[in-house]
């Protein structure tokens, strides 16, 4: 035991001990096996330590040696296997991994077999449209020449249509700049001057036959006159001539043209607000503007009240016109008690001092209550007023037929409601010329109508039936012969007076025979030559039809030598046709015949008339677009009829005019009326005066007045584009221009979708337009514009610049 413990404090001393004697040399010692000690649990640092002491001797050294007695070897134990999963779960498991692949093979199969069956729609990116065939024409520049340029109708060449447009120096910049400097250097050429359209009122002939005119004043004490319109003579050089129509032929002064201040300038254009003008027109080239007021100074429009003005003129002028009777009320209104008497119409006896009376017209303005009237609006209604009212001694009287579009509004119950409503509905210096309706009181009045819905409005409403509110106010305003509906987008450039009175003499002058055939067509003077002309090829197509690749019922003509592939037995089906020519009325089916007084009965047969028939007769109709036939068009309102029977047979015969601008007669209004109130009968809006006046045989006339095309179309592609119906008419196929093809129209000056229109109205008025015109072009150019009379549709919320005058009142 001493030896062995001995021997421990040895093993057990430090190396670095003082005491030598317990020192043992390691080194001297002799080596041992190298023992390998396996422990269950270590550390990485503890395997690097391990490591090293085999390995390095020197650091083995340092070990310190342990006095404890060796430690018996660990024996390596086997490693367990791994947690095996029983073969019964294993089993499960495989069948269900089958299973899924299974079923997502047969999912694919599902959906390629659904695939090939089923159409996929992959949206797809549109192509550019291909743009129509007359945006590739050039533009006409000569629609915007000035004053400085004018020159008399008869030196004029026009820029079109003309087949060689460089011999107008007007094109070239050299003709162009030398129109300019001259136009500098120099005063205007021309001057203004009074234009005056209205009969001689003072001459014996006139007060012999309709007594006394007396002139109408805007104010009570009849010192306030209105400044009468100026013209310029001649037109700017190279102006172009209408592409359709012809005012010359119909009888306006064409040789003439009318700057803004000469038109405008009587109803404030050009003088301030403060004056009591509109505040517009005070910028750009006014030389020669002030000739206007030269004889009658500005009137301040703020002191105006135009329904007493004109209701001052009515009566003044009363004895030139048959009394008027009555207006009948709203009986669902009054709920008066019993039947009132019945009242027999007017009749049309001579006056006993041997004077005849001058018919009554009601012109009136379709509108709705909460319209925004721009200074352009209020200009236009102050023209309308002033030409037609008071400057011709009440032969028209201004009405304005007000839309009440909100129809939670009681104004049928309530008459403070009725009358705020209508005082909210015009500007203060209108008030006391309007008479409201609604859809809902259309309902109430002519209950009972098919309802189809069509485009999904109601058969009541103001787009489908525009006509019906004129029908029911020229039934409750008898006493007028004569109804313009005229609507708040049509302009004129030239005088109304002027316009109307030569387009109801010549509608009265035309002859009955070949009228409805000459009515479906465009008359284009460059093709067809003069009017007599032009009457006697409809006259032609009309018996014999038309030969030519445009008309499908031709012989097919259509077809080239050597390449007819036409079977024979149809040859015999396309033989060159004619059409029937209308004399008299053309029926609908025999259940929906409403026979009413004075119908159109020809007095002889159409071969034995020698265009004797309906001369000097008045239209029941007068409209400014051909009457096409709707039926076989792309037209989509061709089918919108309403109460007659068609299931036995096609729709009744029809006619339309697009553009509901027209005149009527108070026997058409009243027949439409009856017509609706008793066989339940009405058509969209546009075919509804024209079929009626088809049906009864009454007189309706299409004015071909002059329209104009902002590019050079050449003549001949014109005239087949826009009577490229059936047999040289306008309607009646699926090539008409009515329907698809009515992009035609974006170029001209009247249509509802006409795009020159506006634009030629705003450059007119001194504004710039896409870049062009302004008030610089026109003092460093030829001047204002000045235009021909033109009729343009539609001109809708014309922004003027206005000069209030506020800033210098501050100052």
């Amino acid at each position: 035991m001493p030896a062995r413990s001995k021997r421990y404090q040895v093993n057990a001393s430090s190396p670095y001990s003082s005491d030598n004697r317990d020192v043992v040399d390691i080194e001297k010692q002799p080596s041992r096996p190298r023992r390998h000690y396996r422990r269950d649990s270590y550390s990485s640092y503890d395997s690097d330590i391990e490591d090293d002491s085999e390995s390095s001797s020197s650091v083995a050294s340092y070990r310190p040696m342990l006095n404890r007695a060796p430690v018996a070897p660990v024996r390596r134990s086997r490693s367990r296997p791994g947690y095996r999963i029983p073969n019964r779960i294993m089993r499960w498991l495989c069948l269900a991994l089958l299973a899924f692949l299974v079923l997502f093979i047969c999912t694919l199969f599902r959906f390629t077999f659904l695939s090939a069956v089923t159409r996929v729609n992959v949206p797809l990116p549109k192509p550019a449209a291909k743009p129509a065939q007359w945006e590739s024409f050039p533009l006409l520049k000569r629609y915007h020449g000035g004053i400085r340029s004018l020159v008399s109708r008869s030196e004029q060449v026009p820029e079109y249509p003309n087949d060689n447009p460089e011999i107008l120096g007007v094109v070239s910049a050299e003709g162009a700049n030398d129109t300019i400097i001259q136009a500098r250097d120099q005063t205007l050429p021309l001057s203004s001057s009074i234009f005056n359209p209205y009969p001689d009122y003072s001459s014996a002939e006139y007060v012999k036959k309709y007594g006394e005119k007396r002139d109408c004043f805007l104010d009570e004490d009849e010192n306030l006159r209105i400044p009468l319109v100026h013209h310029y003579p001649g037109v700017p050089r190279g102006f172009p001539d209408a592409a359709m129509g012809s005012n010359e032929m119909i009888g306006i002064q064409d040789d003439v043209c009318f700057d803004r201040f000469g038109r405008l300038g009587p109803y404030g254009l050009g003088y301030s607000v403060r004056k009591g003008g509109i505040g517009a027109g005070l910028e750009g080239d006014r030389e020669g503007a002030e000739r206007v007021w030269n004889d009658v100074p500005p009137v301040d429009f703020r002191r105006v009240d135009w329904a007493a003005a004109q209701n001052r003129c009515l009566a003044s002028n009363s004895h030139r016109f048959r009394d008027l009777p009555a207006s009948q009320s709203d009986r669902f209104r009054t709920m008066t008690v019993g039947a009132p008497d019945a009242k027999q119409a007017p009749q049309d006896e001579a006056r006993s001092d041997g004077k005849s009376y001058l018919p009554r017209t009601a012109f009136v303005i379709r509108t709705w209550n909460d319209f925004h009237y721009t200074p352009d609006d209020i200009l236009y209604l102050r023209s309308l007023i002033s030409e037609l009212s008071l400057l011709s001694g009440g032969e028209y009287t201004i009405h304005f037929l007000v839309q009440v579009r909100d129809e939670t509004l009681q104004i049928w119950a309530d008459d403070e409601v009725y009358e705020r409503v209508l005082n909210e509905a015009l500007p203060a210096e209108f008030r006391g010329m309007a008479t409201l309706w609604s859809e809902r009181q259309m309902n109430l009045m002519y209950p009972g109508l098919e309802e189809t819905w069509a485009r999904g409005l109601s058969v009541h409403g103001v787009y489908r039936s525009t006509y019906m509110p004129m029908q029911y106010f020229a039934h409750q305003h008898p006493g007028y012969d004569y109804y313009w509906n005229w609507e708040m987008d049509a302009r004129y450039t030239g005088h109304w007076y002027h316009l109307f009175d030569k387009v109801i003499n010549w509608a009265r002058a035309q002859p009955r025979k070949g009228l409805w055939e000459r009515n479906a067509r465009f008359y284009v003077p460059s093709v067809h030559g003069t009017w007599e002309d032009f009457r006697q090829m409809v006259r032609v197509q009309t018996d014999i039809g038309t030969n030519s690749p445009n008309n499908l019922w031709s012989a097919a003509g259509a077809s080239r030598p050597g390449q007819d592939r036409t079977p024979e037995s149809l040859k015999a089906q396309q033989q060159q046709q004619g059409d029937k020519p209308i004399w008299g009325p053309e029926r609908p089916n025999e259940p929906d015949i409403l026979e009413v007084p004075s119908e159109g009965i020809p007095p002889t047969t159409i071969d034995k008339d020698r265009y004797e028939w309906g001369v000097d007769e008045e239209a029941d109709l007068i409209v400014f677009n051909p009457l096409f036939d709707p039926e076989g068009t792309t037209w989509p309102l061709r089918d919108d009829v309403t109460g007659y029977d068609h299931s036995t047979g096609p729709l009744p015969p029809r006619r339309a005019s697009i553009i509901t601008a027209s005149r009527l007669s108070n026997k058409l209004l009243q027949t439409m009326h009856h017509e609706t109130i008793h066989k339940r009968h009405t058509m969209f809006s546009e075919m509804w005066p024209a079929t009626t006046a088809l049906h009864h045989g009454f007189k309706a006339v299409y004015v071909p007045h002059s329209v104009y095309i902002d590019r050079r179309w050449p003549t001949q592609y014109l005239e087949s584009v826009f009577n490229a119906g059936r047999n040289g008419a306008s309607g009646g196929a699926r090539t008409s221009v009515f329907g698809d093809r009515e992009h035609n129209f974006r170029g001209s000056t009247w249509f509802y979708s006409a795009g020159f229109a506006p634009n030629l109205w705003k450059r007119w008025l001194g504004y710039k337009v896409d870049n062009e015109g302004g008030e610089q072009a026109e003092l460093a150019g030829e001047g204002r514009m000045c235009l021909p009379p033109m009729l343009l549709h539609p001109v809708k919320e014309v922004e003027m610049i206005i000069d209030d005058g506020e800033e210098k009142e501050d100052e």
